[in-house]
Protein backbone atom coordinates (compact mmCIF):
# COMPACT_ATOMS: atom_id res chain seq x y z
CA UNK A 1 0.00 0.00 0.00
CA UNK A 2 1.81 3.42 -1.15
CA UNK A 3 1.06 6.50 0.90
CA UNK A 4 -1.79 8.10 -1.64
CA UNK A 5 -3.49 4.90 -0.40
CA UNK A 6 -3.43 4.78 3.02
CA UNK A 7 -3.92 8.53 2.92
CA UNK A 8 -6.82 7.79 0.81
CA UNK A 9 -8.27 5.72 3.38
CA UNK A 10 -7.80 7.64 6.26
CA UNK A 11 -11.72 9.48 7.21
CA UNK A 12 -11.77 13.00 7.45
CA UNK A 13 -10.26 15.89 9.48
CA UNK A 14 -13.42 16.88 11.95
CA UNK A 15 -12.95 20.64 10.70
CA UNK A 16 -13.34 18.76 7.03
CA UNK A 17 -16.78 17.48 8.23
CA UNK A 18 -18.92 20.50 7.42
CA UNK A 19 -21.06 20.04 4.38
CA UNK A 20 -20.43 16.41 4.31
CA UNK A 21 -23.72 14.55 2.62
CA UNK A 22 -24.96 11.92 4.98
CA UNK A 23 -27.63 10.75 2.18
CA UNK A 24 -30.89 10.43 2.28
CA UNK A 25 -33.35 8.11 3.50
CA UNK A 26 -37.12 7.35 2.98
CA UNK A 27 -38.66 6.89 6.78
CA UNK A 28 -42.32 4.98 6.77
CA UNK A 29 -44.40 5.02 10.04
CA UNK A 30 -48.11 4.15 10.55
CA UNK A 31 -50.76 5.13 12.52
CA UNK A 32 -50.08 3.15 15.15
CA UNK A 33 -46.30 4.09 15.43
CA UNK A 34 -47.57 7.76 15.67
CA UNK A 35 -49.61 7.08 18.81
CA UNK A 36 -47.08 4.67 20.13
CA UNK A 37 -44.80 7.70 20.37
CA UNK A 38 -47.30 9.76 21.78
CA UNK A 39 -48.17 7.67 24.56
CA UNK A 40 -44.29 7.17 25.11
CA UNK A 41 -44.13 11.18 25.58
CA UNK A 42 -47.26 10.91 28.23
CA UNK A 43 -50.07 11.65 25.75
CA UNK A 44 -53.00 11.03 28.09
CA UNK A 45 -55.89 8.73 26.90
CA UNK A 46 -58.50 11.32 26.93
CA UNK A 47 -56.59 13.38 24.07
CA UNK A 48 -57.96 11.16 21.61
CA UNK A 49 -56.94 13.40 18.64
CA UNK A 50 -52.91 12.02 20.03
CA UNK A 51 -53.65 8.41 20.61
CA UNK A 52 -56.97 7.44 18.29
CA UNK A 53 -56.95 6.71 14.79
CA UNK A 54 -60.32 8.42 14.23
CA UNK A 55 -58.93 11.94 14.07
CA UNK A 56 -55.42 11.57 14.42
CA UNK A 57 -52.66 14.23 14.70
CA UNK A 58 -49.12 13.60 14.97
CA UNK A 59 -47.18 15.56 17.51
CA UNK A 60 -44.23 17.18 15.75
CA UNK A 61 -41.84 15.74 18.48
CA UNK A 62 -42.04 12.39 16.39
CA UNK A 63 -40.19 14.18 13.54
CA UNK A 64 -36.93 13.57 15.80
CA UNK A 65 -37.16 9.79 15.86
CA UNK A 66 -37.39 9.82 12.13
CA UNK A 67 -34.06 11.68 11.63
CA UNK A 68 -31.99 10.05 13.83
CA UNK A 69 -30.64 7.90 11.48
CA UNK A 70 -28.08 10.59 10.21
CA UNK A 71 -26.92 11.04 14.04
CA UNK A 72 -25.67 7.19 13.10
CA UNK A 73 -24.08 7.94 9.91
CA UNK A 74 -22.02 10.85 10.86
CA UNK A 75 -21.02 8.29 13.62
CA UNK A 76 -19.58 6.17 10.84
CA UNK A 77 -17.71 8.35 8.88
CA UNK A 78 -15.08 7.76 11.62
CA UNK A 79 -13.98 10.91 12.04
CA UNK A 80 -14.84 10.57 16.09
CA UNK A 81 -15.67 8.05 18.25
CA UNK A 82 -19.64 7.90 18.31
CA UNK A 83 -19.51 6.43 21.53
CA UNK A 84 -17.65 9.00 23.22
CA UNK A 85 -20.47 11.22 22.11
CA UNK A 86 -23.45 12.99 23.89
CA UNK A 87 -26.38 14.46 22.76
CA UNK A 88 -25.86 18.16 23.60
CA UNK A 89 -28.95 20.13 22.64
CA UNK A 90 -31.50 20.19 19.69
CA UNK A 91 -33.48 22.04 16.96
CA UNK A 92 -36.20 21.42 15.31
CA UNK A 93 -38.48 23.27 12.57
CA UNK A 94 -41.77 22.54 11.40
CA UNK A 95 -43.34 23.37 8.23
CA UNK A 96 -46.48 21.48 8.05
CA UNK A 97 -48.16 19.34 9.85
CA UNK A 98 -46.95 15.09 9.85
CA UNK A 99 -49.34 12.84 7.84
CA UNK A 100 -51.19 10.00 10.60
CA UNK A 101 -49.44 7.79 8.86
CA UNK A 102 -46.98 7.73 5.31
CA UNK A 103 -43.70 8.20 4.22
CA UNK A 104 -41.22 11.07 4.45
CA UNK A 105 -38.39 11.57 2.60
CA UNK A 106 -35.36 12.93 4.41
CA UNK A 107 -32.15 14.50 3.62
CA UNK A 108 -28.61 15.07 6.13
CA UNK A 109 -25.53 16.62 6.61
CA UNK A 110 -22.92 17.67 8.46
CA UNK A 111 -24.58 21.62 8.87
CA UNK A 112 -21.53 22.83 10.97
CA UNK A 113 -18.40 22.10 13.30
CA UNK A 114 -17.22 23.80 15.60
CA UNK A 115 -14.48 24.01 18.28
CA UNK A 116 -15.05 24.78 22.06
CA UNK A 117 -12.05 24.53 22.95
CA UNK A 118 -11.03 21.27 25.04
CA UNK A 119 -14.22 19.88 22.90
CA UNK A 120 -16.60 20.06 19.46
CA UNK A 121 -19.73 20.21 18.84
CA UNK A 122 -21.16 18.71 15.86
CA UNK A 123 -24.63 20.05 14.05
CA UNK A 124 -26.38 17.52 12.12
CA UNK A 125 -29.20 18.75 10.03
CA UNK A 126 -32.20 16.79 8.64
CA UNK A 127 -34.59 18.22 5.98
CA UNK A 128 -37.87 16.76 5.12
CA UNK A 129 -40.91 18.81 3.56
CA UNK A 130 -41.81 19.07 6.71
CA UNK A 131 -39.19 19.71 9.25
CA UNK A 132 -35.37 20.57 9.89
CA UNK A 133 -34.00 19.03 12.85
CA UNK A 134 -30.75 20.11 14.01
CA UNK A 135 -28.82 17.48 16.21
CA UNK A 136 -25.78 19.16 18.14
CA UNK A 137 -23.48 16.19 19.04
CA UNK A 138 -20.86 17.27 21.94
CA UNK A 139 -17.44 15.38 21.57
CA UNK A 140 -15.39 15.56 24.58
CA UNK A 141 -11.27 15.50 24.01
CA UNK A 142 -11.77 16.69 20.39
CA UNK A 143 -11.33 20.50 20.00
CA UNK A 144 -8.52 22.70 19.80
CA UNK A 145 -7.69 23.44 16.38
CA UNK A 146 -8.04 27.16 16.22
CA UNK A 147 -11.93 27.20 14.75
CA UNK A 148 -14.71 28.72 15.02
CA UNK A 149 -16.58 28.63 18.71
CA UNK A 150 -20.05 29.09 17.63
CA UNK A 151 -22.75 30.69 18.98
CA UNK A 152 -22.94 30.78 23.05
CA UNK A 153 -25.38 28.22 24.44
CA UNK A 154 -28.59 29.82 26.24
CA UNK A 155 -28.84 28.35 29.95
CA UNK A 156 -30.83 31.17 31.22
CA UNK A 157 -33.63 30.15 33.16
CA UNK A 158 -37.48 31.07 32.78
CA UNK A 159 -39.53 33.11 34.84
CA UNK A 160 -41.89 30.47 36.80
CA UNK A 161 -45.65 31.73 35.22
CA UNK A 162 -46.34 28.62 34.61
CA UNK A 163 -45.65 25.07 36.43
CA UNK A 164 -46.16 21.60 35.57
CA UNK A 165 -45.29 17.97 37.08
CA UNK A 166 -44.68 14.53 35.89
CA UNK A 167 -43.81 11.72 37.36
CA UNK A 168 -41.72 9.33 34.76
CA UNK A 169 -43.09 5.60 34.62
CA UNK A 170 -41.08 3.39 35.75
CA UNK A 171 -41.24 1.30 32.17
CA UNK A 172 -40.82 4.41 30.49
CA UNK A 173 -37.22 4.13 28.82
CA UNK A 174 -38.23 0.52 28.05
CA UNK A 175 -41.35 1.78 25.99
CA UNK A 176 -39.51 5.26 24.38
CA UNK A 177 -37.32 3.05 22.77
CA UNK A 178 -39.65 1.03 20.92
CA UNK A 179 -40.04 3.92 18.60
CA UNK A 180 -36.37 3.80 17.16
CA UNK A 181 -34.04 4.29 19.66
CA UNK A 182 -32.92 1.46 20.97
CA UNK A 183 -29.02 2.45 22.41
CA UNK A 184 -28.47 -0.24 25.30
CA UNK A 185 -27.75 2.51 27.73
CA UNK A 186 -31.68 2.83 28.21
CA UNK A 187 -32.42 -0.72 28.90
CA UNK A 188 -29.18 -2.80 29.69
CA UNK A 189 -27.83 -2.10 33.67
CA UNK A 190 -24.56 -3.46 32.80
CA UNK A 191 -24.05 -1.16 29.42
CA UNK A 192 -25.39 1.82 32.11
CA UNK A 193 -22.88 1.19 34.17
CA UNK A 194 -20.20 1.20 32.15
CA UNK A 195 -21.32 4.79 31.21
CA UNK A 196 -20.91 5.66 34.50
CA UNK A 197 -24.70 5.78 35.52
CA UNK A 198 -25.97 3.80 38.19
CA UNK A 199 -29.17 2.78 36.43
CA UNK A 200 -30.60 2.91 32.73
CA UNK A 201 -31.09 6.39 31.98
CA UNK A 202 -34.35 7.99 29.34
CA UNK A 203 -33.57 9.21 26.19
CA UNK A 204 -33.39 12.96 26.13
CA UNK A 205 -35.50 13.30 23.18
CA UNK A 206 -38.06 11.87 25.26
CA UNK A 207 -37.97 14.52 27.65
CA UNK A 208 -38.11 17.19 25.13
CA UNK A 209 -41.10 15.21 24.09
CA UNK A 210 -42.78 15.22 27.44
CA UNK A 211 -42.17 18.73 27.51
CA UNK A 212 -43.18 20.10 24.23
CA UNK A 213 -46.31 18.58 24.65
CA UNK A 214 -46.91 20.07 27.82
CA UNK A 215 -45.76 23.40 27.08
CA UNK A 216 -48.41 23.85 24.45
CA UNK A 217 -50.58 23.71 27.85
CA UNK A 218 -48.40 26.87 28.74
CA UNK A 219 -49.15 28.81 25.36
CA UNK A 220 -52.72 27.75 25.54
CA UNK A 221 -51.64 25.78 21.71
CA UNK A 222 -52.65 22.23 20.93
CA UNK A 223 -49.13 20.53 21.12
CA UNK A 224 -49.24 19.63 17.40
CA UNK A 225 -49.33 23.53 16.40
CA UNK A 226 -45.99 23.54 17.46
CA UNK A 227 -43.83 25.40 14.99
CA UNK A 228 -40.30 25.87 16.44
CA UNK A 229 -38.54 23.98 19.62
CA UNK A 230 -35.05 24.32 21.37
CA UNK A 231 -33.57 23.12 23.82
CA UNK A 232 -30.20 22.17 25.52
CA UNK A 233 -30.19 18.39 27.44
CA UNK A 234 -28.01 19.55 30.57
CA UNK A 235 -28.64 16.23 32.41
CA UNK A 236 -29.72 12.80 32.14
CA UNK A 237 -32.96 11.62 34.05
CA UNK A 238 -34.09 8.25 35.25
CA UNK A 239 -37.46 6.40 34.56
CA UNK A 240 -39.23 6.65 38.10
CA UNK A 241 -38.38 9.94 38.86
CA UNK A 242 -40.70 13.43 38.51
CA UNK A 243 -40.13 16.06 36.07
CA UNK A 244 -40.59 19.87 37.22
CA UNK A 245 -41.49 21.93 34.16
CA UNK A 246 -41.95 25.77 34.30
CA UNK A 247 -42.82 28.36 31.31
CA UNK A 248 -43.30 31.78 30.60
CA UNK A 249 -43.49 34.38 27.83
CA UNK A 250 -40.46 35.22 26.25
CA UNK A 251 -38.38 36.96 23.34
CA UNK A 252 -37.73 33.41 21.80
CA UNK A 253 -41.29 32.26 22.22
CA UNK A 254 -42.56 30.79 25.15
CA UNK A 255 -38.83 29.93 27.06
CA UNK A 256 -38.69 26.79 29.25
CA UNK A 257 -36.79 24.67 31.29
CA UNK A 258 -37.05 21.00 33.29
CA UNK A 259 -35.48 19.66 36.83
CA UNK A 260 -35.51 16.59 38.25
CA UNK A 261 -35.32 17.77 42.25
CA UNK A 262 -32.53 20.16 41.92
CA UNK A 263 -30.75 18.89 38.91
CA UNK A 264 -31.32 20.99 35.60
CA UNK A 265 -32.43 18.64 32.83
CA UNK A 266 -33.30 20.53 30.15
CA UNK A 267 -32.46 24.50 30.16
CA UNK A 268 -32.43 27.10 26.83
CA UNK A 269 -35.45 25.79 25.89
CA UNK A 270 -38.14 27.81 23.90
CA UNK A 271 -40.98 27.01 21.68
CA UNK A 272 -43.39 28.79 19.30
CA UNK A 273 -46.76 27.60 18.10
CA UNK A 274 -48.88 28.57 14.85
Amino acid sequence: MNATTKAADQPPRLPDLVGHDLGTRTARYTERDAMLYALAVGAPAERLGLVYERDLRVLPTYGLTLGLWAVEAAGEIGSYDPLRSLHAAQRLRMYRELPAAGTVELTGRIAAVWDKGKAAMVDIDVDSSYFTATYSIFLPGMGGWGGDRGPASSRGEPATGWRATYRLPDNLAALYRLTGDRHPVHIDPEVATGYGFDRPILHGLCTLGIAARAIADAADRHPCELTELRARFAAPVCPGETLEITAAPGEAGTEFAVHAGATSVLDGGSARFA
